[in-house]
């Protein structure tokens, strides 16, 4: 089993060398955390984009769609909070001349008593076996709350100073702690200070403070300020949501670890428009659903976990993650927030204009409340391709890398290989790549042997090969092979088009939400 850091590497170098995702600008030696997704990685990230936009739209009568522009007046993002809160505490250390995020050094160190809890868990397991407790372990083992006792304390003391935006406190915990550089063990740090992580250009020809404006930080505030376009035009009723996918900006402290923290990224966002008192109830809703939807993809259960904001952000009054397994460790992966009222109302004033919803039912009109998830796409992808990626030694002591992407999300859905380039194969193995491209992406391939073939399809994670041999010619049959069993079974070519849908379809997964 790979180490979390080689895994990593071994990630990046696959998809690289298959497709998936290249560095920026690379024959210019590249552009520090900025990535180009290639033929297999945009296919992906489109088949993503897609499960997502289905289940939070089509299956939801109440939720309708929205593209927002990128740029918007500068008054949005001092309406926001963002002009003056949306800001990281940065710390130097003086030594290796790194820059860190305060808080993620503090998250990073308290994960190592975490991770000291769960090994006496399964320690414990181990131990009773069937017989074991783990609700009643956790709530008496002296190590385990000893553990959760030095968590607390760490959290409590980090929220505290950070809510009274007392910066030195934030860097006397990390001294008192014996937080050290992650790559060369210094604990020479600076000071910690605030930094801003919107990036700032200008709009027009003529350059000053005047048209200074800035790149959204987070596609969320497109949806607010079109609350009442939305709801008016598409005759919504208060509860209902608008979904948005699209590019947000970030200038990060320090963005590293692949595409998981980029300065450019993806966000599929959803707020959802609550009468005021029911948003906490709308939360734990919006909780349920999100975690049933990432279950179905079908990534490992115990591969995600919910972690609730120890310093929530200024608008919100409850806000948890869902964090997922990467190579790396226990990560965010998606938020959800109650973002209460603050945004519509924020917006109000600064703009001068009304956005209110009046209830027909209760005759009376209110700021609604809002419930946000916001899942980040490149995230997404990196947990399916991280997850998928398999190292397997098969029983003739021969060994194959394969993706185990979700057959409804695989970039290639079919791949069609003729036996042979001679004696008609090609020809009718292009007929059978005719019919079934009318519905999926599929790959046509006659070069090298079978074998080749097999594995260059199984890297990119093609669910499904499909022979054409000289007995198809005869019997109107050919051998479809499935990819993570490597199973081979002859079907009928007439029959080929109902098997595939049945496999890759994404009713497998959103009929399961």
């Amino acid at each position: 089993m790979s180490q979390p850091d080689d895994l990593l590497k071994k990630i990046i170098g696959h998809a690289k060398e298959y497709g998936f995702v290249y560095p920026s600008s690379e024959i210019y030696d590249g552009l520090s955390a900025a990535y180009d997704y290639g033929p297999y990685g945009s296919e992906l990230k489109n088949n993503l984009k897609r499960y997502w936009w289905d289940a939070m739209v089509r299956l939801h009568e109440e939720i309708v769609g929205l593209d927002s522009s990128i740029f918007m007046h500068p008054t949005t993002w001092k309406a926001s909070g963002h002009v003056d809160a949306f800001n990281d505490p940065l710390i130097d250390n003086k030594d290796s001349k790194k820059r860190y995020r305060a808080d993620v050094l503090i998250e990073d160190y308290i994960e190592k008593y975490r991770l000291k809890i769960e090994k006496d868990v399964t320690k414990g397991k181990k131990r009773f076996g069937e017989d074991f407790d783990e609700e009643q372990f956790r709530a008496t083992n002296p190590n385990v709350l000893r553990n959760q006792k030095k968590i607390v304390e760490i959290n409590t003391r980090f929220k505290e100073a950070m809510a009274a935006e007392n910066l030195g406190a934030v860097k006397r915990l990390i001294e008192e702690l014996g937080i050290a550089d992650p790559e060369t063990g210094s604990k020479n740090w600076t000071d910690v200070r605030q930094f801003n992580l919107m990036f700032k250009t200008e709009l027009g020809s003529v350059a000053g403070d005047g048209s200074a404006i800035y790149l959204r930080p987070e596609t969320a505030q497109g949806i607010f300020v079109n609350f009442l376009n939305v709801q008016k035009s598409s005759r919504m009723k208060i509860p209902f949501g608008i979904a948005q996918i699209g590019k947000a900006f970030r200038n990060e402290i320090i963005a590293r670890q692949f595409i998981f923290r980029m300065r450019e990224f993806e966000q599929m966002e959803m707020q959802f428009f609550v009468k005021p008192g029911t948003e906490l109830d709308w939360y734990e809703t919006w909780k349920e659903r999100r975690i049933q939807w990432h279950k179905t993809l079908g990534l490992g259960e115990s591969n995600y976990r919910f972690h609730n904001h120890v310093k929530l952000a200024h608008y919100a009054n409850a806000a948890c993650d869902i964090e997922f397994k990467f190579p790396m460790g226990f990560k965010e992966l998606e938020g959800i927030h109650s973002r209460t009222d603050f945004d519509l109302a924020s917006h109000e004033e600064h703009s001068g204009k009304k956005l209110r919803y009046f209830d027909p039912q209760d005759k009376e009109s209110y700021v609604p409340y809002v419930v946000e998830t916001s899942i980040g796409l490149d995230r997404l992808f990196l947990a399916v391709l991280s997850t998928a990626y398999t190292e397997e030694k098969l029983e003739d002591d021969t060994e194959r890398t394969v993706l185990n992407i979700p057959h409804a999300l695989a970039p290639v859905k079919v791949a069609v290989l003729p036996l042979v380039k001679k004696d008609g194969l090609p020809v009718l193995a292009r007929e059978i790549m005719s019919r079934l491209k009318l519905d999926h992406n599929c790959q046509y391939d006659e070069k090298d042997g079978i074998g080749k073939r097999y594995r260059r399809q199984d890297a990119i994670g093609t669910p499904f090969c499909i022979t054409v041999d000289h007995e198809s010619l005869k019997d109107n049959c050919v051998t479809i092979r499935e990819r993570d069993s490597m199973a081979q079974e002859r079907v009928s070519i007439d029959s080929i088009g109902e098997i595939v849908n049945q496999k890759v379809s994404l009713k497998t997964l959103l009929s399961q939400l």
